[in-house]
């Protein structure tokens, strides 16, 4: 028997073998093995990446299509012996079974939710590899799709499939533009028109109080003119009433007119002037007489 040294890194286990038998893993560190009755075999339980290559899978309306994914996994510490016990390569077991599983996920998949529903595919590709890979001590933590291809006549038809529908949103868009706006300018039509229809009523408001304050004004002046003419009225006599004919009169005779019409108050203004002249003439003619 001949000593030998064996150093394990932080991130491994060694399964040790005794004359083919397994033993046990033994943890990080300096192990001291003899050879030739020992026998190991090194676990990585850092977590490990697998490309798996891309396929071509048939959905289930027969729509042929190319897919790639990558497949995360680590090795269960409590379990890492049944990755050397279980499975001769873990890795190359790994890409088998997801090969047949993501074709059996596809296969139950039209082609339009395996374009549109990545994330469901990712999970049911996770679960079912789970599933199997525990009874060798593997652990799946994520699966990702990588690339989803369509052939080349079905991507044409998509293609032309989502220029109609941008098409269509941009003719609805407009559309609901167009509508809104007609609905905007008509709804500032109709403010527009009921600011104008007030503006006019309160405009015939304010004229019309203006005319009736005006109305009540000249009223107002012309009762106080005349209360101010009746005033002074009382306080004239027939003998100034008598004045201002005779003023009038000598003015109508200034002018050219050659006939005038005298209303019939007139006589009757005359008469306190005739009476008196007459009473001077009686005066005069008992005077002379008495003489």
């Amino acid at each position: 028997m001949i000593p030998y040294i064996k150093i394990v890194q932080q991130y491994e286990l060694l399964g040790v073998f005794w004359l083919g038998k397994f033993t046990g893993l033994k943890p990080p560190g300096l192990q001291i093995l003899l050879w030739p009755f020992h026998k190991t075999q090194t676990i990585d339980l850092r977590e490990d990446v697998i490309d798996i290559p891309r396929q071509t899978n048939i959905t289930s309306d027969n729509a042929p299509i190319d897919i790639d994914f990558l497949v995360y996994l680590r090795v269960i510490p409590n379990e890492a012996q049944k990755s050397v016990l279980e499975v001769v390569d873990y890795t190359s077991a790994v890409i088998g079974i997801a090969t047949t599983t993501l074709r059996a996920v596809i296969g139950e998949m039209p082609l339009d939710d395996v374009l549109s529903q990545r994330e469901r595919i990712n999970e049911e590709l996770r679960l079912k590899l789970d599933e199997i890979t525990e009874r060798w001590g593997i652990k799946v933590t994520q699966v990702e799709i990588r690339e989803i291809e369509p052939p080349r006549d079905i991507q044409e038809a998509m293609n032309r499939q989502m220029s109609a529908e941008r098409v269509r949103r941009a003719a609805v868009t407009e559309a609901e533009g167009t509508r809104q706006a007609a609905i905007t300018v008509a709804e500032g039509e109709k403010q527009a028109a009921i600011l104008k229809a007030e503006g006019e009523r309160q405009a015939e408001i304010l004229s019309a109080e203006g005319d009736q304050q005006a109305a009540v004004l000249r009223a107002e002046g012309f009762s106080i003119a005349l209360d101010r003419v009746y005033g002074v009225a009382q306080n004239i006599d027939s003998n100034t009433l008598s004045l201002q004919y005779f003023d009038t009169l000598q003015k109508l005779g200034e002018s050219s007119s050659t006939k005038f019409i005298f209303p019939m108050e007139f006589t009757n203004l005359l008469r306190p002037f005739t009476g008196g002249m007459r009473q001077e003439g009686g005066s005069s003619s008992g005077s002379a007489a008495a003489d």
